[in-house]
C-alpha cells in the first residue's frame, strides 16, 4: 500500500496534534480493515479556503467542507498490470476538522479519523448522498464499524 501525504493552501504538518505518520496509521488501518492493501492513496490536507475552491469548483457548493474524495475507479485506467491500483485523491481541511471536533466535543485526531474513514469510503465506493436509503445505511454501518475498530 502507497500512501501519499500532501498539503496545499496555508499549513503545515504537523498541524496542533496531526502529524504525517498519525495519518498513514489511520489510512493503513482503515485500507487494511477493508482489504484494500495493494492501493495507493493521495491524502492532502488543506486549510478551509483551498477546500471551499474545490467544492465550489467541483460540487457546484461555495462553502468549506470537511471532506472531499475524488476516486478513480469511477474512471478507470486501461488495464494495465499495476502493482498498485491508483484509489483516489482524499482532500481534508484540517481547519475544519477542528472546528468541527469542538463543536463535537472531540480530540482532533478523533475528528480526524472519522473524516479519514469516511473519505476513504467514498474512495472505495461507498455513497450516502443522492442514492437509496439502504445504500447510505451500508456506508453509516461500514464507517461505524470502522471507527469502532480503531477504538480498540
Amino acid at each position: 500500500m502507497e500512501i501519499n501525504i500532501f498539503t496545499e493552501g496555508n499549513l503545515s504538518l504537523p498541524y496542533k496534534d496531526i502529524d504525517e505518520e498519525f495519518c498513514r496509521q489511520v489510512v493503513s488501518k482503515v485500507l487494511s480493515a477493508m482489504d484494500n492493501t495493494e492501493v495507493e492513496v493521495n491524502c492532502i490536507f488543506t486549510d478551509n479556503s483551498t477546500i471551499r475552491t474545490i467544492n465550489r469548483d467541483y460540487r457546484n457548493l461555495d462553502y468549506p467542507t470537511d471532506v472531499i474524495s475524488f476516486a478513480y475507479r469511477e474512471n478507470p485506467f486501461p488495464s494495465i498490470e499495476m502493482e498498485q491500483e491508483p484509489l483516489g485523491d482524499m482532500y481534508i481541511s484540517l481547519e475544519k476538522a477542528s472546528e468541527q471536533a469542538s463543536e463535537y466535543k472531540v480530540t482532533l485526531t478523533d475528528e480526524l479519523c472519522r473524516l479519514i474513514v469516511h473519505g476513504l469510503l467514498h474512495l472505495l465506493g461507498y455513497e450516502h448522498e443522492n442514492v437509496d436509503v439502504e445504500e447510505a445505511r451500508q456506508m453509516r454501518e461500514a464507517e461505524d464499524r470502522l471507527l469502532d475498530m480503531m477504538d480498540a
